[in-house]
């Protein structure tokens, strides 16, 4: 369940680039919420009251999504699963491609960390289009793993990932919402 509204303290702390990367898109940036302590923590323990008690582990997406899983992680005492950028995993591993806007990129997770029948939340910071958090999906599910739930700071709902990931089967939840975007 959503309560955007009750989260309007954290919004505040979301700070709002126009035109990047681009002309005409509304950018919503993270870092000034991140910068802020008592805002950092606040959202962690919110989010923290979101997660499925029987999860096991948590998929952070690199590279914003390894501050949400880790802030989590240690809330919660679960472990936390990488899901990294092509060329960071020294050991044997499973890759995903997955097609962005302009061009195509890959998710990698090493073998053997998430095991057959695993409960996994996905996180990361933002979901837009949704490309990547449907990327990271496939990757937990060839492991074996099971995602019931994923969880957000922002949504931008216009842009349809979340939507996507509920078709999915997933929860889909986040702290705030900017819509028009």
């Amino acid at each position: 369940m959503n309560h955007h509204h009750d989260n309007d303290d954290l919004r505040s702390l979301i700070r709002t680039v126009p035109d990047y990367p681009k002309p005409g898109i509304m950018f919503r940036d993270v870092s000034t919420l991140l910068l802020d302590g008592a805002g950092f923590r606040t959202m962690i323990d919110r989010m923290a009251a979101m997660v499925d008690s029987d999860t096991k582990f948590i998929a952070g997406i690199e590279a914003r999504g390894f501050i949400v899983a880790a802030g989590l992680s240690y809330a919660l005492g679960l472990g936390k699963v990488m899901l990294r950028k092509p060329g960071k995993l020294p050991g044997a591993k499973i890759g995903v491609d997955y097609e962005l806007e302009y061009g195509s990129d890959r998710l990698e997770m090493h073998i053997g960390h998430v095991g057959a029948g695993d409960k996994i939340l996905l996180v990361d910071d933002l979901i837009a289009t949704g490309g990547t958090a449907l990327a990271g999906l496939d990757l937990i599910h060839q492991a074996g793993g099971i995602v019931e739930q994923s969880l957000f700071i922002v949504d931008l709902p216009d842009l349809g990932g979340a939507d996507k990931l509920r078709h999915s089967g997933i929860k889909a939840d986040s702290l705030i919402c900017f819509d028009g975007d």
